[in-house]
């Protein structure tokens, strides 16, 4: 059995600036793109697919996020985190020559490929050579990689839109990549081997893709494309569950399950589990759509909308490097994810009460709300889980832990884009006729182009958008409000060091227990 590594602290800084890399690029990404989406959606003639722009890099790598782990607790975490890294790249090189919104989407999913791996491979890596205990500290330090990607991402994303075009906001990533595989490659030759011969459930791991693909189907295209008592909708409803009750037979049955589901027999790894999905089903869905309100109805330029979420960035991270610290300094966690849980509720609930004359003031002061949410519940939730499971596991429960939070984000996207372009649809539709497709239609509208626009048509475009965000972030704050309830029931359990790291045994057992 593979037991913990123990590094001194200046070769765990030395692995870190490896790590670091990596999550900039991972954590750029979406960050650069969001600014960017209402001028590649317009340029490519794409409302209908808003949300796959997102939730085809998003799915992918929620599906693909289990696997890398899975492969990493078999193979070691150096040689898949790079296979990660060269997989993203190439999916970055091939978004940006995308034609159409078909390629986009498809290129995107590649992209998600290998962003599954750079998230759990960082996550997994991080727990192989830091205990617990010693974490926050170390996470602070990783945490401090936020404020260039929170800030710096959406600046860079605006100012390619505005100054360049959108398809070097995918190129951008190929740079830095490259010395990410480059520092990756050195920093990393100190961790140890996989545990063998990797044995993949591929079964299970393709059980796994149909169901979620399915799900999110669903809540792409119901009420949208097909109605919801629609055979299609009700053909791949029975789909999801039949693909996932048989995953369950098959992981429960297989002897290396790509999703351990001994893991979720532990009650706080489940209960983190639910807050991950949550987190990320607000976090995907506000990056995603504030961008939209943003420069449709508060006039922003691409490159200031990016300016215009700091508040939301900035008030995530150091909510986050606070709450490292707290955990160091005291070992405890429960308050955070139940303020987190609150402050979250609140921000949704906040945004879905915006109208057009909302001013950016008030709207930061509503991202800050929100970002201080997410930033009591990204690395609390991610710890939690990890302390609820074997260290010969870490892998495959940061990989399901990461999962979750990638599945939240594709629901988030889709459910919530679905309901914004309806409600934006159905508004134009009913105050301005076809007034404003006559300059062009809803799906091809891009910022500029609405500036050009009568002004009776830009003010009904931007209500049917106001329309469209308040019926979102509702839906969202009502779906953050069961995290509430579900943060209630978590329990304190002693964050453990490695000095008191359970040997593989033990720690199985007490899975059943804990």
């Amino acid at each position: 059995m593979t037991q913990p590594v123990r590094f001194t602290h200046r070769e765990i800084m030395v692995t870190m600036s490896g790590l670091v890399i990596a999550m900039l690029l991972a954590m750029l990404d979406n960050m650069i793109v969001a600014p960017a989406l209402p001028t590649i959606v317009g340029d490519l003639h794409g409302l209908n697919h808003l949300a796959w722009v997102t939730t085809g890099y998003v799915l992918a790598s929620t599906v693909a996020t289990p696997i890398w782990g899975k492969l990493g607790d078999l193979l070691g975490r150096r040689v898949t985190f790079l296979s990660a890294i060269a997989i993203f790249l190439v999916g970055s090189a091939l978004c940006g020559m995308s034609q159409n919104m078909g390629e986009l989407i498809a290129f995107r999913a590649v992209q998600g490929l290998g962003a599954g791996g750079l998230m759990v491979g960082v996550m997994s890596v991080l727990a192989d050579i830091v205990p617990p205990r010693e974490r926050g500290k170390y996470q602070g330090v990783m945490m401090a990689v936020m404020p260039v990607a929170m800030i710096g991402g959406p600046l860079v994303g605006g100012f390619i839109t505005d100054n360049l075009n959108w398809r070097w906001a995918f190129y951008v990533n190929l740079p830095l990549g490259v010395v990410a595989l480059a520092v990756c490659w050195f920093v990393l030759a100190k961790l140890p081997r996989g545990a063998g011969k990797a044995r993949i459930d591929w079964l299970g791991a393709g059980l796994l893709s149909l169901w979620i693909t399915a799900l999110v189907l669903i809540t792409t295209w119901g009420g949208n494309e097909y109605a919801w008592g629609s055979p299609q909708i009700l053909g791949l409803l029975a789909l999801t569950v039949a693909a996932f009750a048989a995953f369950v037979v098959v992981e429960r049955r297989s002897a290396e399950p790509i999703m351990p589901l001994s893991v979720f027999a532990n009650r706080n790894f489940a209960l983190a589990g639910a807050l991950s999905l949550i987190v990320g089903f607000a976090m995907f869905g506000g990056i995603t759509l504030l961008p939209q309100f943003q420069q449709y109805v508060q006039g922003a330029s691409a490159t200031n909308s990016g300016l215009l979420l700091m508040p939301m960035m900035i008030s995530a991270m150091v909510v986050s490097l606070a709450g490292g610290q707290l955990i160091t300094r005291t070992g405890r966690y429960r308050a955070l994810p139940i303020a987190g849980t609150v402050l979250m509720t609140a921000g949704l609930a906040l945004f879905a009460t915006m109208d057009t004359g909302t001013s950016r003031f008030t709207t930061g002061l509503f991202m800050a709300v929100l970002g201080a949410g997410m930033g009591c519940l990204m690395q609390t939730t991610m710890l939690i889980a990890q302390n609820s499971s074997p260290v010969t596991t870490i892998g495959a429960a940061t990989g399901a832990a990461t999962f979750l939070r990638n599945m939240g984000g594709s629901l988030g996207v889709s459910l919530l884009s679905t309901i914004y372009t309806n409600h934006l649809l159905d508004s134009l539709a009913g105050t301005t006729g076809g007034a404003a497709t006559s300059a062009g239609s809803a799906a091809g509208m891009t910022p500029a182009m609405l500036r050009a626009l009568p002004e009776p048509v830009r003010q009904a475009f931007a209500a049917a958008v106001t329309s469209g965000i308040g019926a979102a972030f509702m839906w969202g704050a009502i779906a953050a409000a069961a995290g509430v309830v579900v943060a209630l029931f978590i329990k304190h359990v002693p964050l453990r060091g490695f000095a008191d790291a359970p040997k593989p045994e033990v720690a199985a057992a007490e899975l059943q227990t804990a």
